[in-house]
């Protein structure tokens, strides 16, 4: 393993006062009391925990892709509430929100999170020469996956927002932008962008791991809502699904 000046000082020092901050910025966000920085804060320590400590401690230091996708992944996941920000001046849930927001068990979303946690550590196990990635157009491919994704999130949640009544509310059948080909673009956004990440590192098993453990979480959660959707809107989602056979699980 490699040693260097960067072992002592990151990422533990950093990365373990920043998780222990993050977890008490949950607490206050679970009661509804954390500030914008605060909410900014858990993503920022989930982030580095699954995008720089894991490289850093196969490697002993950090450099390239990891860099690159722990910014990457503050836009992509951080998009979605700014677009809650603009709508209703916070990002704190409002009543209507639990309806719409339906997810699995509790234990089988704690899986989900724990399964894509070992996928970001497995894939800097994986490959664990990260400073030998050449440059140039050998990652113009990556490139165009992190662009593929960014670009499919966002229309996707412009889209959503925009014939829905403050984002969280539909009042349509969305089926325009990424909705004409796949049904949950931004799950399918998600999955491409964790597997950017283990392509980006060249862990190919990695991959795999992470989309499996993707793809069998949102096909239980596309189901929920699926079920959801056809009570509320009926035959017309019912015409939509028969028109719309891209992936379910996106």
């Amino acid at each position: 393993m490699y040693s260097s000046w960067s072992w002592v000082f990151w990422p533990w020092f950093v990365a373990i006062a920043l998780a222990f901050y993050g977890l008490y910025c949950f607490r206050k966000h679970s009661i509804g009391e954390a500030s914008i920085v605060e909410q900014l804060a858990i993503v920022t320590s989930l982030f580095t925990w699954l995008t720089l400590v894991p490289p850093a401690y196969f490697n002993g230091y950090l450099e390239g892709w990891p860099f690159i996708l722990f910014f990457v992944y503050h836009y992509f996941f951080f998009f979605n509430v700014s677009v809650r920000k603009r709508l209703y001046g916070d990002y704190y849930a409002r009543p209507h929100d639990p309806k719409w927001d339906v997810n699995p068990p509790k234990w089988y979303r704690l899986l989900f999170s724990v399964g894509v946690m070992v996928g970001h550590w497995l894939a800097a196990f994986e490959a664990p020469a990260l400073h030998q990635i050449p440059g140039g157009w050998s990652n113009v491919g990556v490139w165009i996956l992190i662009v593929a994704a960014l670009l499919m999130q966002y229309n996707s949640t412009l889209y959503l927002a925009k014939y829905s009544e403050k984002v969280v509310v539909p009042t349509v059948v969305v089926q325009f932008g990424p909705y004409r080909w796949v049904r949950h673009p931004i799950y399918a956004s998600t999955m491409l962008l964790f597997a950017t990440y283990c392509i980006a590192l060249r862990a190919p098993i990695s991959s795999l791991f992470v989309l499996a453990v993707c793809l069998m979480y949102y096909e239980q959660k596309a189901k929920l809502e699926e079920v959801l959707m056809v009570e509320t809107f009926g035959e017309d989602y019912s015409v939509y699904a028969s028109k719309v056979r891209a992936e379910k699980t996106a």
